[in-house]
């Protein structure tokens, strides 16, 4: 399926923090089409270093979107059916691609004709949702079949649940949690490390330079191998990169090390500093507006799927097995369903593992 990425805009802003963002724009891509009632929607939210290429591609012979194994004509998320949308979030990582739409640290203050740099207002994980339920009322959405996503897609989600409870029928959290505890708080602090402590940060202020290169890359390198699990790195086994051989020779590297630098720096490329530190702090911040995971989703009457990986190293398996035990504990209908493979993390994003939970997505959907 070729898809069109489409921008929205919306003024005047107010965050949970209570700063106000003047001109605020995002892109989105939808596929399918809204009933008369406007209740047959699908919100697809994506993860951490994602953006709104959820399914399809944008050219001929293009890499496919993060879900796309779910979504489509006959698949479980069946746009046939149901009108799909997803969007980018505030202060998306990718804002240097050349095709994600958003508004953050590296964006132009109208105020100023700048960048907005460390003056951009913090937001939280619920601002990502308040923006998206902006984006719904523009294209006439008054209800959504299903809220679902991957990671930081499912913390997404979860708040969904909480702040819109009506609005909300069924959400599908994968690889995901339901309340940010200080382990991963901490780290967090840790994937952010690497730009604080670059000298090219400046503080925020390095908008008339290269920036942080090495320090973003850095923070990109902690993130993938974090993501991944040990059979995700095994055929790299110890094989020395090519140079100086690391027994050696203690500026030799092994294949693993050079080839995950050089993922990290063509991550690096496509991002901005800045935005990873509000990303992070976006996490951060969720739920916070509630006193607990029971709190927040007292009001939720949605059926859920829970689907953790379990080789998760990012959010560890326990925490989907918690957020099941807290919704069967206020009676709410809850599915299991593992996503397995050799990914760790990624495998609520690999398409073996994709493929193999869509019936148990398909028959939540079709309930």
């Amino acid at each position: 399926m070729l898809v069109r990425r489409q921008v929205f805009e919306t003024r005047d802003y107010v965050t949970r923090g209570g700063a106000t963002i003047p001109e605020l724009r995002v892109g989105y891509q939808t596929a399918g089409r809204l009933n008369a009632a406007g209740d047959n929607a699908v919100l697809v939210t994506h993860y951490f270093s994602g953006s709104a290429h959820a399914w399809g591609r944008y050219e001929e012979g293009g890499p496919l979107g993060f879900w796309d194994p779910l979504i489509g004509p006959g698949r479980a998320i069946d746009t046939d059916r149901w009108f799909v949308i997803a969007s980018d979030s505030l202060v998306n990582l990718n804002v240097r691609d050349g095709r994600t739409v958003t508004t953050g640290p590296a964006t132009v203050n109208p105020a100023t004709g700048r960048p907005w740099g460390m003056a951009f207002p913090v937001v939280a994980i619920r601002d990502f949702v308040e923006v998206q339920k902006r984006l719904l009322d523009h294209l006439g959405v008054t209800r959504l079949a299903m809220v679902a996503g991957p990671s930081m897609g499912g913390m997404q989600a979860v708040e969904w649940a909480a702040a819109h409870p009506g609005l909300v029928d069924r959400v599908m959290t994968a690889i995901s949690g339901a309340w940010f505890d200080p382990w991963m708080i901490s780290w967090l602090d840790i994937w952010t490390a690497p730009v604080r402590l670059d000298p090219d940060w400046q503080g925020g202020a390095y908008h008339d330079g290269p920036g942080p290169v090495r320090g973003l890359a850095e923070a990109f390198k902690i993130i993938t191998v974090q993501a991944q699990d040990r059979g995700a790195l095994a055929p790299f086994g110890r094989a020395p990169a090519e140079g100086p051989n690391p027994a050696s020779d203690i500026a030799g590297r092994f294949e693993v090390t050079r080839a995950m630098d050089a993922a990290a720096a063509d991550r690096a490329r496509l991002s901005d500093a800045n935005h990873l530190l509000w990303m992070a702090r976006a996490n951060q911040l969720f739920l916070q507006d509630y006193a607990s995971t029971e709190a927040a989703l007292a009001n939720s009457p949605a059926r859920w799927l829970v689907v953790p990986s379990p080789t998760d190293h990012v959010w560890l398996p326990s925490y989907s097995h918690e957020l099941a035990a807290v919704l069967r504990g206020q009676g709410r209908a809850v599915t299991m369903a593992e996503a397995v493979g050799p990914f760790g993390h990624l495998n609520g994003l690999a398409p073996a593992s994709l493929e193999a939970i869509a019936p148990a997505v398909a028959r939540f959907l079709g309930d």
